[in-house]
């Protein structure tokens, strides 16, 4: 199989955005883009590693890659977009990136679990989405939560992920990310499938 070049799949990424970014970001006030935006804005401003930034970026590119209507979470369908998006992305990047994107979902689960006060900031549209996800973690699923070793960057990541949420907050452009993505395609130690 041949190999594909960092600018092949920057250009993969790009055109997900541009077919589907403009779709509202599941029953909240921002477009998929504007919110994709937003979260790696918020890990860049924390100072976060590239890995983490390109992870907060494309945290959600599951919504742009699913066949699901864009309302589906208020159709009662969990659309697995962390799964979808982690095995589509997994091919060309590193743990760093993927695991974090694999377990914000479950990062939702385990804070709702572990922090009232998060609980009861979710927006309407993240309780629905909560609920389809299998709710808060029981305490089983907790201890096998804090047992993984990417736990804690899932967590920043859905600190990131809940603050990405504003409408008309001024970022940087999709360009800009799409630099920490190229950037982290063309690390040395990368290694694909």
């Amino acid at each position: 199989m041949p190999q594909v070049k960092p600018d092949q799949i920057v250009e993969e990424i790009r055109k997900c955005f541009c077919e589907k970014g403009s779709d509202m970001y599941a029953g909240e006030a921002i477009s998929q883009t504007e919110h994709a935006l937003q979260a790696a804005f918020a890990a860049e401003q924390a100072g976060e590693a590239q890995e983490l930034i390109v992870a907060a970026f494309l945290h959600d590119i599951g919504h742009l890659l699913h066949k699901h209507d864009e309302d589906c979470a208020a159709q009662g369908i969990d659309d697995l977009h962390e799964t979808i998006g982690a095995q589509w992305l997994v091919r060309y990047f590193p743990p760093a990136v993927t695991e974090p994107i694999r377990l914000h979902v479950d990062a939702k689960r385990y804070r709702c679990a572990t922090d009232a006060e998060y609980a009861s900031r979710l927006s309407p549209a993240s309780v629905l989405s909560l609920k389809l996800q299998g709710g808060p973690f029981d305490e089983t699923e907790q201890a096998a939560f804090e047992q993984n070793p990417w736990a804690q960057d899932a967590l920043r990541l859905r600190t990131y992920d809940e603050a990405a949420k504003i409408p008309g907050y001024e970022t940087p452009e999709l360009e800009y990310f799409l630099t920490y993505v190229q950037r982290v395609l063309k690390q040395p130690t990368l290694e694909t499938n």
